[in-house]
């Protein structure tokens, strides 16, 4: 078996719109094409004795046992692997279960997808399943146990804190989205102007102050020692002469930790003698030059968690620790604890296995006891110095013992240190009274505390303490979000982008827009080149700047990962027509249909899907559609829109020469067809196409029409506001246009377009596309060879996978299967056939260049039109200047 490739989805895809983290691999079974498992010998044997878990998937039979079945009945290998893969993730920790496994038009190739919750895991497990099956069915054997742990130890380094990932979820059940800003814990929540920021669990709001203070733990407690807070007594010593002058002052036992130490790193506690005090020191060093000494305070250690200065949990918290039975030694007590299911690896379940480190070795030295020696019955022995959860350590929930003196407490210290998110550790024996008076005191405030102990403690109530914080950072009437129009469609995605986004600015907002030439914030070109996939829509949505999205999404980044962005709040469906067919396994223009249905399915079920009533596929995409429709369409009396409108729905529509929006039954004259420059008088009939879902789209957001109405008509196609859209220079003798056209619609479009202009010769300078069909290529042929009288066949800089003579040859092929005598010429370079074709343009001509690369073309052709309009001026000319 062979993995031709792995892609990741990341949002709403062509496989699911719901499930947005996909795998999906496309793999050549090869020879087992023609060995289905029940052809394999002892296969289902071996498949169940290595996956008995495996039992569970129901598959299409729809009952426990069901995939068993279907192996024993004989199914294929891609169907198997994808149950591989889904089985190995839910071993390690991350239960998945949606898959499926569809062949190609390929013989023996399959796209096998499923989900995944981490997507190194998902990768890694695509190719172990492959790994696996191969195994069984050659019999052989397979340590499945490492590539477990492998996921496991991936899904650590890649995935979310605990803490993170609660308030991450929180926001997500709140349909906020989110999107994650670097491999650790920095994740924005929210879209554009409207975004907050968290890193772990410290807030955009989060005072640096607050931090710089409690990262200080000196500072901290002389700022809480001068409100009156109760803390130990101590110093901060540098060296062993320090040491031994604070042990002298407050006496033994004391606690050394670094002062900009956190999470328990480098802090002993309870040390009770020289030598001890000592190693304790040079293990605080290693964190800080500085180490607070002070008085080690007998009790419980709690933890209180304040989120907008309230009180939201509190824990007691045990370090890791083995009870005796005089009959097993320490290292078997480690293992029986770590045997309980609540335990695994890392942050994977509630508890954490208890690992046995330096700080554990050291605690046992000091005791004088080894791993190997048997504990007596009922000792308890603590095999960590700190009571944290991420070492082993247990946590109870005692957040409604709290004394409300002590809540009083806690809330006043998140102010006296000024954080919004604290966790402030008190040792004390219980804090059911005011700790003032049992003797207890405050140990250190935290910024960005761990959640874990409260959102799952060991025992008692879960506290969802991601709350609070999403409260805080959107309070109650507040957006998350910010609008979002997403355009897609064969032909004229990007011309609808520009106008949507020109209105929307039109309209005071400020503006992000992609599209295949580049990415706009505020009408500012920030990146160049196809930006119509989701990485340039999260570019847009990450800019804080940006109050209003319009992304113009193509079918190559859905297929690629999936769209940028969980929901919009409008699509816009232009029109499905024959392009890009046969590549990623899209074989027909029903098949594309579907890829470009997964925008108007995203739509928020409050927002609007515009369709194009004039196109069969467009047109079918409302089915199944969970948010509202609203239509558009040139014919006024096109049945689809006369009973939609019928029904009270929305349309945008071309009647007695206006275009009018259709609300219900009745008419809304926005502004006359032949006064907006995009329809060139009229003649542009595609461009009117392209103008009425931009208008419905603006009339969805409540735009004024007197507003809508000025921006149509201030919108004027140009290089600089729609490079490459019909972008017209008149030279003395010569029109020239430039034009992106590159497929046969585009092609058609620019035909009806020449109908209306009276210009002879038309030339036209045209190239096929390499990634496409043969008979695609050959119809661009044809289709020139009717709209031009003299054709300039050029090449494409990316070829994308074939040779200059293949493209040609189909180019040529289609011209003279239309007229044999047509005047064609082959000029390979762009800029020579635009040399050629201006330097001998005939008075008359309308010379159409359509570019691969439009910046290259719009400079040559300009280069021209400067040059022709520079004059000088004669010295007759110059005006009497006195000497």
């Amino acid at each position: 078996m062979k993995i031709l490739e792995i892609r990741a989805m990341r949002g709403p895809n062509y496989w699911s719109v719901r499930r947005h983290k996909l795998i999906v691999m496309k793999l050549d079974i090869q020879e087992l094409e023609e060995l289905p498992t029940n052809k394999i010998d002892g296969f289902a044997d071996r498949l169940e004795a290595m996956f008995p878990s495996m039992y569970e998937h129901r598959c299409s039979e729809e009952k426990a046992g069901g995939f068993f079945q279907r192996v024993r009945l004989g199914t294929w290998m891609g169907h198997v692997i994808e149950h591989i893969a889904l089985e190995t993730q839910t071993l390690a920790g991350m239960e998945v279960g949606f898959g499926r496994t569809r062949s190609t038009s390929e013989e023996g190739v399959y796209n096998v997808v499923f989900a995944y919750m981490e997507e190194k895991v998902g990768i890694f497990a695509a190719k172990s399943a492959v790994r696996i099956a191969d195994a069984l069915v050659k019999g052989e054997h397979y340590d499945l146990s490492s590539d477990i742990q492998s996921m496991r130890e991936i899904r650590e380094d890649e995935r979310l804190g605990p803490s993170t990932g609660s308030i991450v979820e929180e926001a997500a059940s709140r349909g906020i989205p989110w999107i994650r800003l670097n491999r650790r814990s920095l994740v924005m929540l929210g879209y554009g102007i409207n975004q907050k920021r968290i890193q772990a669990t410290v807030s955009s709001q989060t005072s640096n102050i607050g931090v710089e203070i409690a990262c200080d733990k000196e500072e901290t407690k002389n700022l809480l020692d001068a409100a009156g807070v109760p803390v130990p007594k101590g110093y901060i010593i540098y060296d062993e002469e320090d040491l031994e002058d604070a042990v002298r002052k407050i006496g033994y036992p004391i606690v050394l930790k670094p002062v900009n130490g956190n999470h328990g790193r480098g802090a002993t506690i309870n040390i009770s003698t020289w030598e001890e005090a000592t190693e304790a020191l040079t293990i605080a060093k290693r964190i800080s030059r500085g180490v607070i000494c002070e008085k080690f305070i007998t009790g419980f250690d709690f933890r209180l968690l304040v989120i907008n200065y309230k009180l939201i949990a509190a824990a007691k918290r045990t370090p890791a620790c083995v009870m005796g039975d005089g009959k097993l030694t320490v290292q078997q007590l480690i293992d029986e604890v770590n045997t309980d299911p609540r335990r695994g690896y890392g942050h994977e379940k509630v508890l954490t296995a208890i690992k046995v480190d330096e700080m554990t070795l050291n605690i046992l030295k000091e005791r004088n006891i080894g791993l190997d020696d048997v504990l007596p019955k009922d000792e308890t022995l603590y095999l960590k110095s700190t009571a944290n959860l991420s070492t082993g350590g247990t946590a109870t929930d005692v957040t409604d013992l709290v004394h409300p003196y002590n809540v009083f407490m806690a809330e006043r210290i998140a102010r006296i240190i000024g954080l919004d998110i604290c966790g402030i550790d008190i040792m004390a024996p219980d804090l059911t009274t005011p700790i003032k008076e049992n003797g207890g005191s405050i140990l250190e405030v935290n910024a960005a505390p761990g959640f874990r102990m409260h959102i799952a403690p060991t025992e008692g109530l879960p506290r969802n303490v991601a709350e609070p914080v999403i409260d805080m950072l959107f309070p109650p009437g507040t957006s998350a979000r910010i609008p979002i129009i997403a355009i897609t469609g064969t032909n004229g995605k990007t011309t609808t982008t520009r106008l949507t986004a020109h209105i929307v600015k039109t309209m005071g907002h400020k503006v992000g827009f992609t599209t295949t030439d580049g990415i706009y914030i505020q009408n500012r070109m920030l990146q160049s080149g196809d930006c119509t996939g989701p990485v340039s829509a999260e570019f847009v949505l990450k800019d804080p700047s940006v109050d209003f999205a319009v992304l113009e999404t193509a079918r190559g980044g859905i297929l690629r990962s999936g769209l940028g962005f969980s929901q919009c709040d409008i699509a816009i469906v232009t029109n499905v027509a024959a392009d890009h067919l046969g590549l990623k396994d899209i074989n027909s223009i029903e098949d594309m249909a579907r890829v470009k249905g997964v925008v108007p399915e995203s739509v928020r079920k409050d927002g609007t899907a515009i369709l194009n009533a004039d196109d069969d596929l467009v047109y079918a995409m409302r089915e199944g559609l969970k948010c509202k429709v609203a239509l558009f369409s040139l014919d006024e009396n096109n049945p689809r829109i006369i009973e939609h409108c019928n029904a009270g729905g929305l349309a945008t529509i071309v009647e007695n020469g206006y275009v009018t929006v259709c609300k219900g039954n009745w008419k809304i004259r926005v502004d006359k067809v032949v006064n907006i420059p995009l329809t060139f008088s009229g003649k542009a009939v595609f461009n009117i196409q392209n103008i009425l879902p931009a208008v419905l789209a603006g009339f969805i957001r409540g735009f004024k029409i007197e507003d809508m109405r000025l921006a149509l008509e201030t919108f004027i196609p140009s290089p600089t506001q729609t490079p490459g859209r019909m972008n017209m220079f008149q030279f003395r003798n010569f029109q020239v246009m430039v034009d992106y056209a590159h497929n046969s619609a585009g092609f058609n479009a620019i035909a009806k377009f020449l109908e209306k202009v009276e210009a002879k010769p038309k030339v036209g300078i045209i190239a096929g596309v390499g990634d496409r069909r043969d008979e695609d290529i050959v119809n661009l042929g044809k289709i020139a060879a009717q709209m031009f009288d003299e054709i300039i066949i050029r090449q494409d800089r990316n070829l994308r996978g074939r040779t200059e003579e293949e493209i040609i040859d189909f180019m040529l092929a289609g011209v003279k299967s239309i007229d044999p005598n047509k005047e064609v010429k082959v000029i390979r370079s762009e800029i020579e056939a635009i040399n050629y074709a201006i330097n001998n343009a005939q008075k008359g001509a309308f010379i159409v260049i359509c570019s691969d690369v439009v910046p290259d073309a719009l400079e040559q052709v300009m280069k021209f039109k400067e040059e022709e309009d520079k004059f000088e001026l004669a010295p007759t000319d110059l005006p009497n200047i006195a000497k």
